[in-house]
């Protein structure tokens, strides 16, 4: 039987992954053990190296001088110590991947469009890192300088498991984790590997089942079946596309979490599942959990959070969203998005502050 053909991202990463992807991540798997067996002190190292290389056998030497041309700039400008600054030049270099003129450029340094999405992808991906890094960067003390280093910030940027796609890890976590030397079992990292692959089998076998017999997608991108459908038909919809999102980024992210733990890691939480979610607040927290905690940590928090007053409060979160809109891709369409999401984030929030009101608590 035919499969959707209408969910790109599903489509594009498991052609990616069967004809390249998964053997770059097996190569970091050996690389990864071995290194761990022989050479504990040097992984971060080892790993490095292998990322670079994978990189430069995936994206060309082109690709490769353009992710590494962006962490040069962006550990030049964080040598000034400016958070601001460091925001400043971290918007500026995504900003670049949407100029029409150096669009056209990349494009012409691949044979298929599907290599300058890669590209593309992995640039979006690699900007977060950067700029994750570089604000870790303005706010260490100087007892940390020696994990602060260039040299750590492209063992950060180009560890592979994370490359691509993410999910996204901030510098302070994966600094500090690979820095610890764990016992090592090889028996132990057998275990994990054989229970986490049978799980991502399943999720994946799931995914398939569902892209070949449901044609969510594909119902979508018609009006005429929309239209024609009852309000029950419609929700019913929505829903199984928001839960075939969900079993997607479980094999998405799951490959690389798995991965993650093979290394000594300890990886953001897969996402949970958006039946068990009823609040917009908790969609955001526990979906995509290392998106989260970069978004918490240096921007939402920074600008005040909810410890500052109400307006504040309103305007951090605003700046949080519009940030994850711009990210994204800056369409209209995202815009709104981000714009619903905020309000419903707000009307959440207000409501439980409504609620915490003592009189109010005493009428229920």
């Amino acid at each position: 039987m035919p499969q959707d053909p209408m969910d790109f991202e599903w489509s594009y990463w498991i052609e990616w992954g069967r004809e390249r992807i998964l053997w770059l991540l097996a190569g970091h798997l050996l690389v990864s053990q071995v290194s761990r067996v022989w050479m504990e002190k040097y992984k971060p190292w080892c790993l490095m190296v292998y990322g670079m290389a994978a990189c430069w056998m995936l994206l060309g030497m082109k690709g490769f001088a353009v992710i590494l041309l962006h962490a040069a700039v962006s550990f030049a400008v964080a040598q000034f110590q400016l958070s601001l600054l460091t925001w400043l030049c971290s918007l500026i270099l995504l900003s670049t991947l949407r100029i029409p003129a150096v669009e056209e450029t990349k494009r012409k340094w691949y044979d298929t469009e599907n290599e300058y999405y890669l590209l593309l992808f992995t640039v979006s991906v690699r900007c977060l890192f950067c700029t994750s890094f570089s604000l870790e960067y303005c706010w260490h003390r100087p007892t940390q300088k020696s994990s602060h280093s260039f040299l750590w910030m492209l063992a950060y940027v180009f560890y592979y498991p994370t490359f691509h796609n993410g999910p996204l890890m901030n510098f302070d976590e994966f600094s500090k984790q690979m820095r610890s030397q764990e016992a090592f079992s090889v028996k132990s990292n057998l275990s994990i590997l054989i229970v986490g692959m049978i799980r991502i089998f399943f999720w994946w076998f799931l995914a398939e089942l569902m892209i070949h017999l449901m044609y969510i997608h594909a119902l979508y991108s018609s009006a005429l079946p929309l239209e024609s459908a009852s309000y029950w038909a419609l929700g019913g919809l929505a829903l199984a596309q928001v839960l075939f999102f969900y079993v997607k980024y479980l094999v998405l992210y799951g490959v690389p979490a798995l991965l993650l733990q093979m290394d000594g890691l300890k990886p953001p939480a897969l996402p949970c599942c958006v039946s068990l979610m009823h609040s917009f607040t908790k969609m955001w927290r526990s979906f995509d959990v290392g998106l989260h905690r970069f978004l918490v940590r240096y921007i939402y928090v920074p600008m005040g959070g909810s410890q500052s007053n109400l307006l504040g409060m309103l305007f951090s979160t605003a700046l949080t969203f519009a940030f994850v809109s711009y990210w994204h891709g800056g369409q209209s369409y995202l815009w709104y998005w981000g714009t619903l999401n905020w309000f419903g984030v707000i009307v959440e929030n207000g409501v439980k502050r409504i609620l915490g009101i003592s009189l109010i608590q005493d009428l229920i």
